[in-house]
C-alpha cells in the first residue's frame, strides 16, 4: 500500500425532501446574498424543484441568477457564458441542479471567474487553478459522482475536444442528494449512470499497487451493490430504497475513499470520452463499449487480478480449467449486465462510424506524447487497437 492523504470536504446531506434545506446549507458556507443556479433542462421548473429551491433561497434573501442549457458532453461556450454573467453581476456562489454536466460545468465556472485568462487554460493543463468561486449542488441523476469529486469535465465545440481538471479545489462544498428527486429519469439515462459508476470503481480496482486488500474489498462491495440494485431500479423505478442503494455507491465511487493507497488507472476514461467529444454519446455508454474491450486487450499483464475480480464480483466459478476462460467469462457477465442495462458494447450498437480511431487517439494523446493510463501505459497506436475491438 502507498502511502496516501485523504480528506474531502463536500457535506454530503443524503435523504428525502433535504432539497429544503439548500437557503440554510449555503448560508452556511457563504454570506452571498447573489447565486448562479446552474442546470439542464426546464425539467427542473416542470416538476416543481426549482421553485422549491427558490423558495429555500428567499427565506436566506439570496437573489438567483439562472444559467440553464446545460448538455451532456457540457460545452465551453456555456462555460463562459456562465463566467461573464457571474463577474457581471458579481456573483460569488455557484449551485448546480442536475446532474454530472451541470456540476462539472459549475465547477468550470467556479475556477473560470477569478482567472485572468481562459479557463481553457485549465483543461490543456498549461495552468492550475489557485482560486475557485464557491460551488455546490443538488443532485438529480445518480452516475458521475460530481457531487464530491475533485474532477469536472469540459467540452470545447472548437475542434470538439474532451478534457477533463483533477483538483481538490473544485469539490462542492455541500451536496444534496435525495433519491426521489432521480424517479423521473428514462431508463437509457440509469442505464448510463449505473455504468458509469461501476466504471469509475473498477478504474481504482485495476492497479499495480500491492497490498491493498482492503480497498479491494471495498471496490468489490460496491460493485456487487450497484449489480445487485441497477437492474431492481430499473423495474421499480419508485422504490426509495433500491435508489438510495444505487444513489450512495454512486457517490462512494467517486469521492476518493476507494483510491486511498493505490495507483489508479483511468485509461479507459481518456479512451471513451474521445467517443464522446466526437460524437457526442452518453459518458456511460461510451464506457459500457471500451472497458470491457480494454480488459480484453491487458488483463495478461495481471491475469491473477483479473481471476480475482471475475470470482468475487461476477461470482465466476475456479473450477474452469484455466485462468484465460475465469477471465473472459467475468468479461462476458459484465458485458451481459451492461446489455440489461441498456447499454451499447460496440460502435455498431450505438450507430456510431467507425472512421475516426486515429483522429481520437491522436487527441487523447495529445499527438502521441503522452500515454494513457498506469495499469498499462495505452500509447496511440494502442489506442487505435482497442477502438478497433470496440468496432463490433
Amino acid at each position: 500500500m502507498d502511502n496516501f492523504e485523504f480528506s474531502n470536504i463536500t457535506e454530503i446531506v443524503f435523504g428525502k425532501d433535504t432539497e429544503s434545506q439548500v437557503g440554510a446549507k449555503v448560508r452556511k458556507y457563504s454570506d452571498a446574498d447573489k447565486l448562479l443556479v446552474v442546470y439542464g433542462s426546464d425539467r427542473i421548473k416542470r416538476n416543481g424543484l426549482f421553485d422549491k429551491v427558490k423558495a429555500s433561497l428567499d427565506q436566506e434573501n439570496i437573489k438567483i441568477y439562472e444559467l440553464g442549457g446545460v448538455k451532456p458532453n457540457p460545452r465551453l461556450g456555456l462555460v463562459r457564458e456562465g463566467i461573464d454573467l457571474c463577474r457581471k453581476e458579481n456573483i460569488d456562489f455557484i449551485l448546480a441542479i442536475g446532474g454530472g454536466s451541470v456540476i462539472d460545468t459549475a465547477k468550470a465556472i467556479g475556477v473560470g471567474v477569478p482567472y485572468d485568462g481562459d479557463v481553457w487554460d485549465f483543461y490543456l493543463g498549461k495552468k492550475v487553478p489557485q482560486k475557485t468561486l464557491k460551488t455546490a449542488c443538488i443532485s438529480t441523476i445518480p452516475a458521475a459522482g460530481s457531487e464530491s469529486s475533485l474532477s469536472s469535465v469540459i467540452t470545447n465545440e472548437d475542434g470538439w475536444y474532451k478534457k477533463s481538471i483533477n483538483y481538490d479545489l473544485i469539490r462542492p462544498v455541500f451536496a444534496i442528494v435525495n433519491p426521489e428527486l432521480t424517479y423521473s429519469l428514462p431508463a437509457y439515462q440509469v442505464g448510463c449512470g449505473i455504468t458509469d459508476m461501476m466504471t469509475h470503481v473498477m478504474e481504482r480496482y485495476f492497479t499495480n499497487t500491492q497490498h491493498v486488500d482492503l480497498t479491494d474489498r471495498l471496490c468489490e462491495a460496491t460493485l456487487r451493490t450497484m449489480i445487485a440494485y441497477g437492474e431492481k431500479t430499473l423495474k421499480d423505478p419508485t422504490n426509495y430504497d433500491y435508489r438510495a442503494e444505487i444513489v450512495w455507491a454512486g457517490i462512494l465511487a467517486h469521492n476518493g475513499l476507494l483510491n486511498t493507497g493505490r495507483v489508479q488507472d483511468w485509461a479507459s476514461h481518456r479512451i471513451g470520452i474521445e467517443i464522446g467529444g466526437k460524437y457526442d454519446l452518453a459518458h456511460g455508454a461510451t464506457l459500457s463499449i471500451v472497458y470491457p474491450n480494454w480488459m480484453k486487450y491487458v488483463y495478461k499483464h495481471d491475469v491473477d487480478r483479473f481471476v480475482q475480480f471475475a470470482v468475487r464480483v461476477w461470482n465466476v466459478d475456479l473450477a474452469y480449467k484455466e485462468k484465460d476462460e475465469i477471465v473472459l467469462e467475468g468479461i462476458r457477465r459484465m458485458q451481459e449486465y451492461f446489455k440489461k442495462l441498456g447499454m451499447p458494447l460496440s460502435f455498431k450498437d450505438a450507430g456510431l462510424p467507425t472512421d475516426a480511431f486515429e483522429e481520437m487517439a491522436d487527441k487523447a494523446t495529445f499527438g502521441d506524447t503522452i500515454p494513457v493510463g498506469n495499469f498499462v501505459k495505452i500509447d496511440k497506436a494502442k489506442m487505435i487497437d482497442i477502438y478497433k475491438m470496440c468496432a463490433e
